[in-house]
């Protein structure tokens, strides 16, 4: 199938890589979130290979996807980390991966945050405040440490994406200005504690032009001329992620002409080039398993019910996504238009509108698309169990995360007196 070459049908049946999804529902259960190795392999060794000999880094956005076995093959596979919490640092860290190949980026970090990434060595702390820089040179004083910074900066330039995903624009929360930036740099004897090591941007997500990108790239290069003129050395240029791929009919760049596209107009600059992409790597890698519960017919729209929901896959509730959804057994019965959603008691528990689907109760869907921000953005709402994960490989099938219990949920909770 286009778009997914590891999700292919074989005798009506559909498989990931040589599995047949029929097979990990009865073996794990339903929902489940399914994922290719061999795609997320590729996705890494496709941005790698698209750099060749230039001086660089691939920081993964851990947010994207967070279990702790996609972040130990990433990490196998040479991979950096981007993250946003010390929660993802010591995810990191238990999957194997690096520090010192770990760049932390969000406008929030706190004291506790901070100390655990100064006492883990990371590679950069990407710095989006000023108040923040200031905290972490006290912090880092205290700890007898030197902080690497990279100023986050805020080069507006609209990503042309979701308005709750772009981040890029002057009116949003992240980084700092570029005229802000450069008061900062020049300022740097007023942070002893602190060893300014590079520049960041990033613009947003599930961007599909290269234009944006190349926008911000040329605000950033300007900057990094005007720093460099004035002495200051900058060891590296960290130009973000947010490649889009393909949900619908969406026309995103290759990784290759991305990356290539990066390369060429930083050609002139010697600076380590990092990028962190998450959903380019990950989201066509994984599909959400979910079983028809009932066929409900009214007399303006048939709706089938499945047994996942919004607190499974946020995204269709969130940003109104689409995502591609297959059946597991085809048939050449009559389709109809079918809502497709889920038991969550909200109008807005949906995970697909209007999509033609011949559909029997019990019958199984792929909602594909969905390696992306569909787990590491699942809750309990409802107290609904979060479910299992599973990785494919060739023929093997692996359980990387456990269906959660209700045992679990409320193991926290106490009666008071």
């Amino acid at each position: 199938m286009s778009g997914f070459p590891e999700f292919n049908y074989l005798n009506q049946a559909l498989h990931v890589e040589s599995v047949a999804l029929q097979h990990i529902a009865e073996e794990f259960g339903t929902p489940c979130y399914v994922y290719s190795r061999a795609a997320l392999t590729a996705g890494y060794h496709e941005f790698e290979n698209a750099f060749a000999q230039r001086e660089h880094l691939i920081c993964y956005a851990v947010k994207a996807n967070s279990n702790i076995a996609i972040l130990n093959l990433l990490a196998r596979l040479g991979s950096g980390f981007d993250i946003v919490s010390g929660g993802e640092l010591q995810r990191v860290i238990r999957a194997g991966g690096d520090p010192r190949k770990t760049v932390f980026s969000g406008v929030g970090k706190n004291s506790d945050e901070l100390r655990m990434a100064l006492a883990a060595n990371i590679l950069c702390f990407n710095v989006e405040s000023l108040a923040e820089l200031h905290l972490l040179n006290q912090l880092a004083g205290e700890m007898n440490r030197k902080a690497p910074v990279s100023l986050r900066v805020n080069p507006d330039v609209d990503a042309k994406t979701h308005p709750y995903i772009s981040t890029g624009l002057k009116e949003n929360k992240f980084g700092v200005p570029v005229a802000e930036a450069e008061k900062i740099y020049h300022a740097r004897h007023q942070f002893p504690h602190i060893q300014f090591t590079g520049l960041d941007c990033h613009i947003g997500s599930q961007l599909t032009e290269l234009n944006p990108f190349m926008q911000a790239s040329e605000k950033m290069l300007n900057l990094l001329g005007q720093l460099q003129s004035q002495g200051h050395e900058i060891e590296h240029l960290d130009l973000g992620g947010g490649l889009g791929i393909r949900y619908a009919d969406e026309t995103p760049p290759s990784i290759s002409d991305y990356v290539s596209a990066l390369c060429a107009c930083t050609a002139q600059v010697k600076q380590r080039l990092l990028i962190e992409p998450g959903r380019a790597m990950i989201g066509n890698a994984g599909l959400l398993l979910t079983r028809t519960e009932y066929l409900k017919h009214t007399p303006d729209r048939n709706f089938a019910v499945v047994d996942a929901a919004m607190n499974d896959l946020m995204r269709p509730s969130l940003y109104d996504a689409y995502h591609a959804i297959l059946p597991v057994k085809q048939n050449n019965a009559e389709t109809h238009d079918y809502q497709v959603v889920g038991p969550i008691c909200e109008t807005g528990d949906f995970l697909g509108h209007d999509r033609k689907l011949s559909l029997a109760n019990g019958d199984l869907l792929a909602v594909m698309s969905a390696g992306a921000y569909g787990m590491s953005m699942s809750s309990n709402y409802n107290t609904r169990p979060r479910v299992a994960e599973v990785m494919v490989d060739g023929d093997a099938v692996h359980l990387i995360r456990q269906r959660e219990t209700i045992e679990q949920l409320i193991a926290g909770e106490q009666l008071i007196p």
